[in-house]
């Protein structure tokens, strides 16, 4: 072997564990990769030989569920296309909600069905991965629903990358983990996009990223990227369950996790030894590729997203701006800017190269029979430099106020929360979030949140700021199921339990978010609860509120 593969090996596995990407360019890691590179990898981290006593079956991993994807669920529901979707699509059966229980299955069921998934991919099963099963078919129906429903617009994009890499075509069910298939979505270590690239990472597969382009967010061109990293860290690990946690975590950290474990490339062997974010990340891939595949089973059905299926892609050489075309074509600028989410300031800066221009294909042949005069429409106003000022700020520019709109305030009471608010006032969670600059859920009392309602609903938003906690969950149809106070906490301790009496469809977390301060784990733990999953309508769980 020469010893100048030797040394670029060294090279690539220095670089994995300090998450080094950024600046190299996109075909680099490829070339650092020359025939033998598994023996060489092997040498260079010194794997000792496996443990004695180590089985090379599953463990018994009962790891409480890490909603590493929580945000990215919630902030599903804030995409245009989502808030205008039909509520279902295509045929679904007619339920009676006052008997709907929802469908529970023995694991010996969830063995049979994952065991007949065609898939390269180990899809094993376990409490871990039965739990995350539950997140989508139970705790987050409504979102898995719109999922199925974005399905039809993205997986046949991804599925046709995928094959032009000859990868595993369940390799679609991915996004579905990083982002809830939200092309906006950002993780909180600064991940983006639908695919989840960081932004070294990114660069290294030569993704653009600029003050007016990030293609992290252009579902095409991040596939490609993550189709040929994915490919990639396959070669590194030959096992797509290694290759998967190394795409969330990175080689550097998988490649201790196997040191860790005595040498073991099992995946469920070197579980305890990966980063704690990372564990749940193959689970919740297998129970996203179970939870699409047997979602009838489940009574999930898709809902009608307002994607469009059929689109078209067509090459810019001028400069242009989306509004132009919105308003020449009469398009909905909110779905033009949806399936073009890469343009952070509505501008295509084609020039000195060409940029993709998606649109439904009912309106491409509009564009190129008008093609000079929507870059002519009010070119002087849409493209002048001192419109295009970026406000600074860690996630850009907060959004315009809608139109027909009117602000209106808040003011954040004691066990306020933004999601309470946000339902008060029928607006997005990353809306709210937005208009006031809030990057978390971080709030205080006392503080003021804008809110802009409908200017026909002003009067009515108005009151809410002076209604007590009851009267506001009542205008949503929501009434409060908090009994005050119950039972004296156990000698050596003091203040009071409140309790609460769980109802369909409710999960810990969403229970949680009702009481300041308290955490899920805090309510599992003060009612001796094993996991999350082991509660049932009406149960009644102790909480103690936060000082």
């Amino acid at each position: 072997m020469k010893i100048l593969d030797v040394i670029i090996a060294v090279a690539l596995f220095l670089t994995t564990i300090n998450d080094g990407y950024a600046g190299m360019e996109r075909d680099t890691l490829q070339g650092l990769m020359p025939e033998g590179y598994e023996e060489i990898n092997d040498t260079i981290i010194s794997l000792p030989e496996p443990v004695a006593g180590l089985s090379d079956s599953i463990p018994d991993i009962d790891d409480p569920v890490e909603l590493i994807f929580e945000s990215n669920l919630d902030s599903l529901l804030n995409l245009w296309y989502v808030n205008n979707a039909a509520r279902f699509s295509g045929e679904r059966p007619v339920i009676d909600s006052s008997e709907f229980i929802i469908p529970d299955f023995p694991d010996s069921v969830y063995i049979d069905r994952l065991s007949k998934i065609p898939s390269v991919i180990d899809m094993s099963f376990n409490r871990v991965v039965r739990n995350y099963i539950d997140v989508y078919t139970k705790n987050r129906r409504e979102q898995m629903e719109m999922m199925l429903g974005m399905t039809e617009y993205y997986f046949p994009m991804f599925e046709q990358v995928l094959d032009y890499y000859n990868l595993p075509i369940e390799l679609k069910y991915l996004p579905v983990v990083e982002s809830a298939l939200n092309p906006r979505a950002v993780s909180r270590a600064g991940a983006t996009g639908i695919w989840q690239f960081m932004f070294g990472t990114a660069r290294m597969y030569n993704l653009t990223m600029n003050s007016l382009v990030d293609e992290r967010r252009d579902p095409y061109a991040s596939t490609h990227a993550a189709a040929r990293y994915l490919r990639d860290l396959h070669k590194i690990y030959n096992d797509w369950t290694l290759a998967l946690a190394a795409y969330n975590c990175g080689p550097g950290n998988v490649n201790r996790a196997i040191r860790r474990a005595g040498g073991s490339r099992n995946y469920w062997q070197i579980y305890y030894f990966l980063p704690r974010e990372t564990r749940g990340y193959v689970p919740a891939f297998v129970a996203a590729t179970y939870a699409m595949n047997y979602h009838e089973e489940h009574a999930l059905y898709p809902t009608g997203i307002e994607l469009p299926v059929f689109t078209d892609t067509i090459m810019i050489n001028r400069e242009l701006h989306l509004m132009q075309v919105a308003e020449v074509l009469d398009i909905p600028i909110q779905l033009l800017r949806d399936i073009n989410p890469q343009y952070r300031r509505d501008i295509i800066p084609a020039g000195s190269r060409s940029y993709s221009l998606r649109l439904p294909v009912t309106y491409a042949s509009n564009f190129a029979g008008h093609q000079d005069s929507i870059h002519a429409y009010r070119a002087d106003h849409f493209l002048k430099k001192e419109n295009l000022t970026v406000v600074p700020g860690r996630a850009g520019t907060a959004p315009d106020p809608p139109p027909g709109t009117t602000q209106v305030t808040y003011t954040v009471k004691s066990g306020d929360n933004l999601g309470f608010i946000s339902e008060w006032y029928n607006v997005g969670l990353s809306t709210l979030r937005a208009w006031n600059s809030i990057s978390g859920n971080l709030i205080r009392v006392g503080q003021r949140i804008v809110v802009y309602v409908p200017n026909n609903q002003a009067d009515y938003y108005r009151e809410v700021n002076n209604l007590s906690f009851a009267e506001k969950q009542a205008r949503i149809g929501r009434t409060p199921t908090v009994n005050q106070p119950a039972a004296t906490l156990s000698a050596g301790e003091s203040g009071e339990y409140l309790y609460y009496t769980v109802r369909q469809g409710d999960t810990l977390w969403e229970i949680a978010r009702r009481f300041p301060g308290v955490s899920d784990r805090d309510i599992l733990s003060l009612n001796r609860l094993s996991n999350a999953n082991r509660i049932y309508p009406g149960q009644q769980l102790r909480i103690r509120p936060a000082d």
